[in-house]
């Protein structure tokens, strides 16, 4: 049996790769591949997507390979809504709005719950049965191929529909979903971090990444965060209205307060920390593009996004013996759960840790 090379899709991170059971040696030498990662619910392997990993592997494979394309997610068409349906629609927005949802999280909902209105808008959606709506969702996932996160999203929307709008019992929309993935968080090296956040050379950029790495924040709270929110005698950054509706403080460096005073006085903002030409907040794709050029100019992991310097500092704080308390409270987790992931992205080698093994026999006269 030949191994697989799939064909990644257009802005796809990942090179993705089917080993044969008894190509061992294929198989070791993939692992030594810098970001190389085995996926267990595929049974495949996956490289970072650039093209001298590409040739890595074809030259791995001697040759001796297939190349497929990765079966494309089919198009969901979209059919104009009856006056039923934007009813409907509309009911739902009214009950997210007066529960303060946020607005990108009102548009995801919108979105997917227009899919459904799509399938059922003839109907008195008061009496679409649970099988019906499993159903709906089974041929979107077998005919569709839509994605776990999307099986996810369309389900919330639902259940917030039935549940809020119409206020039906929770009994009614509690629909199977899928197993979740127990993925670990990509992390950064401490060298790499450094490499990226310390490249730009426009004083704002490097304040923006230096913030959320040392902080350990989202995109979004970075965006939210006013002047009054540093608090530089205290020592520590105020996150207002985080994911999920809540205030947290979480730590402040000493470095960043520096970095901080320099870039006030030159730019000198209003209101909002970080402003954007006009003086409004700071726009996440400005962010995100800050990264990307600082990941390439760097020479840096190109799977890391913005979120990635988030996991690097909790991986980074366990490394430096952080209390895994206080690292929930700066991270705003609800459950220790939560953080603990980070205890598995932490370096595990004989550089970091010591063998009982090693240790057993350090000083024993049974050595050989």
């Amino acid at each position: 049996m030949q191994p697989i090379i799939y064909q990644p899709l257009r802005g796809a991170k990942r090179i993705k790769i089917h080993i044969p059971y008894e190509s061992k040696s294929l198989r070791e030498s993939i692992k030594k591949i810098n970001g190389s990662f085995w996926h267990p619910n595929q049974k495949l392997w996956s490289v970072i997507n650039t093209v001298d990993n590409l040739n890595k592997l074809k030259v791995m494979c001697n040759g001796n390979f297939k190349i497929e394309k990765i079966a494309n997610s089919v198009a969901i068409p979209s059919v104009p809504l009856n006056n039923n349906a934007i009813k409907a629609l509309y009911n739902l927005e009214k009950a997210l709005v007066l529960k303060q949802y946020s607005r990108s999280s009102i548009k995801v909902y919108k979105k997917m719950f227009n899919v459904f209105l799509s399938k059922f808008m003839q109907r008195n959606l008061s009496e679409v049965s649970k099988d019906e709506i499993e159903g709906f969702i089974y041929e979107l996932i077998t005919k569709n191929k839509i994605s776990e996160s999307y099986q996810n999203q369309l389900i919330n929307a639902i259940k917030c529909y039935y549940e809020h709008a119409l206020k039906m019992p929770r009994e009614y929309y509690d629909i199977q979903r899928p197993k979740k993935p127990l993925n670990i968080p990509n992390v950064l090296s401490k060298v790499e971090v450094l490499k990226i956040i310390q490249q730009p050379t426009n004083l704002k950029h490097k304040a923006i990444l230096h913030t959320i790495y040392s902080a350990g924040l989202r995109v979004s709270e970075l965006i939210n965060l006013r002047i009054i929110d540093v608090h530089s005698k205290e020592g520590y950054l105020f996150i207002k209205d985080s994911k999920g509706k809540k205030d947290r403080k979480t730590i402040l460096s000493e470095h960043l307060v520096a970095l901080l005073r320099d870039y006030y006085k030159k730019y000198k903002p209003s209101y909002w920390l970080f402003e954007g030409q006009a003086g409004d907040q700071y726009s996440a794709s400005s962010i995100r593009s800050i990264f990307r050029k600082s990941v390439k100019e760097t020479d840096s992991n190109p799977w890391a996004t913005v979120h990635t310097l988030r996991h690097s500092f909790a991986t980074h704080c366990i490394e430096n013996n952080i209390n895994m308390r206080h690292l929930q409270n700066m991270l705003g987790h609800n459950s220790p759960k939560t953080t603990e992931i980070y205890t598995k992205t932490i370096a595990i080698n004989n550089k970091t840790i010591t063998s009982p093994l090693d240790s057993l026999l350090k000083n024993s006269t049974l050595q050989r």
